[in-house]
Order: C-alpha cells, then sequence, then structure tokens
C-alpha cells in the first residue's frame, strides 16, 4: 500500500505540474489548442493512474500496475517541452520522453495480466519500441537540437544537446517517425493475431483491454502516417481529433482493467461461497466437482504431489496416472510459490494467469485442507501397504521353513526310519532296542510334520484354500459347510486357514467362507469361548480386515471380514 500510494502521488503531483507547464505557453499544448483537451488530458491520466492504483492491489496484478503508472506519466510528459516552462529539467524530460507513452501502453498490453513478456516477440517489440520513441525519436533528435539560437530565447536549456544541426535532427526526427510507423504497425498486427489465436479464458481475461490498446495505438499509427510527410510530429486539428480519441482509448484501458477486477473479485466471492458449501459436508472430490463445473471441465481432475518422488494422488489418496494423457493440460496452483495441487485440464482452459490467481486466491484454504487430508489417507495407504508387504514376507518365510524341514531334517529321518526296518528284517534274533528305536523315531516324523503344517501347510499354496482345510478337517473335529473353490491372494488365504487353524484346536468346529460386495467373509462357530486370537487381531486389521464374535448357548461364534482386492491384482498375485 505505502509504494501505490507513493507511485499515486507522484502522478497527482505530475498532472498538476502538468497543467501549470501547459497555461505557460498555451500555444504549445497540445491540451490547450484542442478542445475540451484539458479534461481529455486530465481525465485520461486520472483514469490510468486509478486503474494502477487498484490493479496493483492484486499480488498478480503488481507488474501490471507499475507498467500501468509509467503509462500514465508518459501520458502527461508531451507537455513539457513547453518553452513557458522554466526548468530545463522538466523541459529535457519532455523532449525526451514526448513520443513515450505508445511504448509504455504497448509493453502494458504484450505483459498483461501479469506484468511479464511471454515470448520473444513480445520482448523484440518491447525494447523496439522504448528504442524508437525514446532513442531516436527523444533523445537522439533532442541530441542535436538547440532551441535558443533559433528563435526560442525564451526556452529553458536542453540538457541532451551535443551539437546544433538542425539538418541532423530533422532527419534523426523524420527516421522516428518512419521507424515508429513500422514499430505501430507490427504492434498492430501482433496484439490482433495474439487476441485472434488465444483460448476462450485468456480472451475473457484479456479481450477487452487488448482491444482499448488496439484502439489507442491505431490512433497513434494514424498520427504517424499524417506525419511522414512533415518528418515530424506536428499537430493540427485533425491531429487534435486523433489525439481525443487517444484520450478515450486510454481511459476505456483503464476501464477495462478496474472491470476485470471487479469480476475477478466477483468470482472470488463466488469460489469462496462454494468452498462453504463444500466445508458444510467435506467429503473427497466435493472441491474437483465444484470447480470443475466452474470452469466447465467434467474430466477435470486434481492431483497432489506427494513424497520426495513426488507422486501424484486425488483427495481421497489414491494414485493419480502421471503423466496426463495426450491432449491435456496441467496447471500448478501456487500460494507463496509453494504448490498447492496440479489441475489436469483440457487445453487453454487457464492460460491467463489471472485466472489462475483468482482461482486460488478464492479457494486454496480448501485446497490446502484437502491436499493435507490427501497427503495422510496416502500415509496411512503406505502404511498398510508395508504392514501387508511384512505379513506376506513372514508367510514367505514360513514356507521356506516349511520347505527346509519336508525336505531337509524330515527327508533325512524318513530315510534313517528306513534303515532302522531293514535292520530289523535282517536280525534274527529280538531287538527290543531296535522296535523302540524305530517308534521313537516314527514319534519324530509325526512331530516334524505337525510342526512343517503349523508353519505353512503346502497344500494352501498348490491347491487352495478349500482343499487346505478339507486336508486339516481330516485331523480335527473340524465340519466344512461351504468354502468356495476360487483362489484368491496368499496373503488372504493364510489369514483365514490360521485363523480356522486356530479356532478349531482341540474342540468341535464349523466353518463356513462366503464371498459378499467385495468381502471374504469367514464364519466359524466353536464350542466353548473365543480362544485369544490377539496375534491375528493385529494381522486382521494390517489388511483392513475386521473380526467380531458373540458368544451364545455355550457356542461362540467368529466372523472375520477381509477386503478383495480388484480383479486384475488377485490375478497378479497367483501370478
Amino acid at each position: 500500500m505505502p509504494i501505490r500510494l507513493l507511485l499515486l502521488g507522484l502522478g497527482a503531483a505530475l498532472s498538476l505540474l502538468t497543467v501549470l507547464i501547459a497555461r505557460a505557453e498555451r500555444g504549445f499544448s497540445v491540451a490547450l489548442t484542442t478542445p475540451h483537451g484539458l479534461i481529455a488530458l486530465l481525465g485520461a491520466g486520472w483514469t490510468l493512474l486509478i486503474g494502477a492504483f487498484a490493479l496493483g492491489s492484486r499480488p498478480s496484478g503488481r507488474r501490471a500496475g507499475i507498467l500501468l503508472f509509467i503509462a500514465a506519466y508518459a501520458w502527461f510528459l508531451p507537455e513539457w517541452d513547453n518553452p513557458g516552462t522554466t526548468s530545463s529539467v522538466a523541459f529535457s524530460l519532455g523532449l525526451a520522453l514526448n513520443a513515450a507513452c505508445p511504448a509504455a501502453v504497448g509493453h502494458l498490453a504484450l505483459a498483461y495480466p501479469g506484468g511479464r513478456l511471454g515470448s520473444w516477440p513480445a520482448r523484440v517489440l518491447v525494447v523496439g519500441g522504448y528504442a524508437i520513441t525514446v532513442g531516436v525519436q527523444g533523445v537522439g533528435a533532442a541530441a542535436y537540437s538547440r532551441p535558443q539560437a533559433h528563435g526560442c530565447p525564451q526556452c529553458p536549456r536542453n540538457w541532451w544537446a551535443l551539437a546544433d544541426a538542425p539538418a541532423r535532427a530533422q532527419s534523426i526526427a523524420s527516421l522516428g517517425v518512419q521507424a515508429g510507423t513500422v514499430w505501430l504497425s507490427a504492434l498492430i498486427a501482433f496484439l490482433a493475431w495474439r487476441l485472434l489465436t488465444s483460448s476462450p479464458a485468456a480472451r475473457r481475461s484479456t479481450g477487452l483491454p487488448t482491444l482499448c490498446t488496439l484502439g489507442y495505438i491505431t490512433a497513434v499509427a494514424l498520427s504517424y502516417v499524417r506525419s511522414l510527410d512533415r518528418g515530424f510530429l506536428g499537430f493540427d486539428a485533425r491531429d487534435g481529433q486523433l489525439w481525443l480519441t487517444q484520450a478515450g482509448t486510454l481511459s476505456l484501458l483503464a476501464a477495462a482493467a478496474l472491470a476485470d477486477l471487479v469480476r475477478i473479485r466477483l468470482r472470488r466471492r463466488e469460489l469462496t461461497r462454494v468452498v462453504i458449501d463444500i466445508g458444510a459436508t467435506a467429503t473427497p472430490g466435493r472441491l474437483r466437482d465444484a470447480i470443475a463445473e466452474r470452469l466447465d471441465d467434467p474430466d477435470l481432475q486434481i492431483a497432489y504431489p506427494v513424497g520426495v518422488g513426488h507422486r501424484h494422488i486425488d483427495a481421497s489418496g489414491s494414485p493419480v496416472a502421471w503423466p496426463p494423457q495426450p491432449g491435456r493440460a496441467t496447471t500448478t496452483l501456487r500460494i507463496s510459490d509453494a504448490p498447492l495441487s496440479i489441475l489436469i485440464h483440457r487445453p487453454g482452459l487457464l492460460d491467463s494467469p489471472m485466472a489462475v490467481d483468482e482461482l486460488v486466491s478464492g479457494i486454496h484454504m480448501a485446497l490446502e485442507h484437502e491436499r493435507l487430508h490427501a497427503e495422510s489417507q496416502a500415509q496411512l495407504a503406505d502404511l498398510r501397504a508395508s504392514g501387508a508387504r511384512i505379513i506376506t514376507a513372514g508367510d514367505e518365510e514360513r514356507r521356506r521353513l516349511e520347505r527346509d524341514l519336508h525336505d531337509g531334517a524330515q527327508q533325512r529321518l524318513v530315510g534313517l526310519a528306513l534303515g532302522l526296518r531293514l535292520l530289523r528284517i535282517r536280525t534274527t534274533t529280538p531287538a527290543p532296542h531296535l522296535d523302540r528305536a524305530e517308534a521313537e523315531l516314527e514319534q519324530a516324523i509325526t512331530d516334524l510334520r505337525a510342526v512343517a503344517r503349523g508353519l505353512y501347510p503346502v497344500l494352501l499354496k498348490e491347491a487352495g484354500l478349500a482343499v487346505a482345510l478339507e486336508a486339516l478337517a481330516h485331523t480335527r473335529d473340524l465340519r466344512i459347510q461351504d468354502v468356495p473353490r476360487a483362489r484368491y491372494p496368499d496373503v488372504l488365504e493364510s489369514t483365514v486357514y490360521l485363523m480356522v487353524a486356530r479356532m478349531s484346536e482341540n474342540r468341535t468346529t464349523t466353518v463356513g467362507i462366503d464371498e459378499c460386495s467385495r468381502q471374504l467373509i469367514t464364519s466359524v462357530t466353536v464350542t466353548g469361548e473365543m480362544p485369544d486370537l490377539a496375534d491375528l487381531t493385529d494381522r486382521i486389521t494390517t489388511l483392513e480386515g475386521a473380526l467380531t464374535s458373540h458368544t451364545e448357548h455355550g457356542s461362540t461364534q467368529a466372523i472375520l471380514q477381509l477386503p478383495l482386492p480388484c480383479p486384475d491384482q488377485t490375478a497378479v498375485a497367483h501370478s
């Protein structure tokens, strides 16, 4: 605010000083020799100053606001080369900058609304405009002009004068008019081409200011064309009409910038109301739906970058395909240079920096809230996935131990038992010690097989849950009501099997398994109380499952619910 107030105060001082200088020698003043010229001078200048002050209130409009201030200053300065002024500094500034206003306005139009030049043709046009209007027509022509030596003894000193060469000054001025005509024509063509080829969103934001700029530049170009024969920027009645047109179009340009600012604030309020409505029923995806409706893009996505590897997730924490599909554009929404989210939308929807700024200003709090929620969901999903990987690794280790016992120790014991049996056959006399050794060895083999089955039943991996439970039913009082023959992920099958094995140990058990609503539901009923399943409960929680139980009439029923993955994930799990 202090900088904008300072610039506004400087503009007010310049406008007052311009009126005083114009009145010093009314015959040399463009404003005072044109009907209603003073009103046009002050009206256009103050409209530009007010527009610049208002435009600078937005963070993304500060650069454009400064350019609009410069255009306002340049609008006043042509009056300063008036011989009636007593200040040589003001007179010299007037000589140097009397043609600078078109360059400043062109710079503003090429950089609007963000204040930055986005392409090399725009940079060339801006540099060329200042070089021609200030370097050639201003300082270049003034460098060889000393008005005191040619009929203007009251003229203040020209600080730019290097020599008194009127012919050379005239040649430079003529060159400036010719070069200025070419430059203005190129500027008009470029602005018109950019307006016609811009996206609808960019046209809504910059269309009206660009049209006003085209009107102003066209009026300036016509005055340059009329000055080609003269070799300098002269002034007559027709030039006065063109100057009034310039004043009117500059006022419209400032009004267009103000109207765009009002439109942005109204849309910001609208977005704020949308965010408040969303906050009343905070549901992941509601913000995306509101923005998609606001921007008229039903396929719009919001991606939040998270993690060191910059994964992209949506509001629910689910991964978002990256990079986006061909034919989709991305726009990063930032607050204080920190990325909030990335919008994936149709091309051309958010080409205007002002459109991005108004979107961020209206919903940045909602975006930040949803981003934090998405990150927490993603971290929770990562934690669950890590737990599932640990469980899977544990199952794989038990399978490895089962194979080692089966292929190593068990095979050696079986070989030893066969050797003892052959030894008994060859022994003709009774050998009680061999009988005892053979019995002990058979018991050791039986115990070892039980340990191996407890680690990980080989049938569970090779034949599936149904066959493994049927084999378990041969070793205990286990009744199987209904078990699907379908295959499920190994970690789910092992969890169900461990639960049934733990509950059916030393008691009568009935088990039934069903699949419903992408859930694998296992019902186990046992006589007596529920056994301790604390270790299995942690495993079930990690797999996002649920275990409930209730006791009635001396029996306990436990119901295990495990979420099933998508069919393609199931196929991958068994591949």
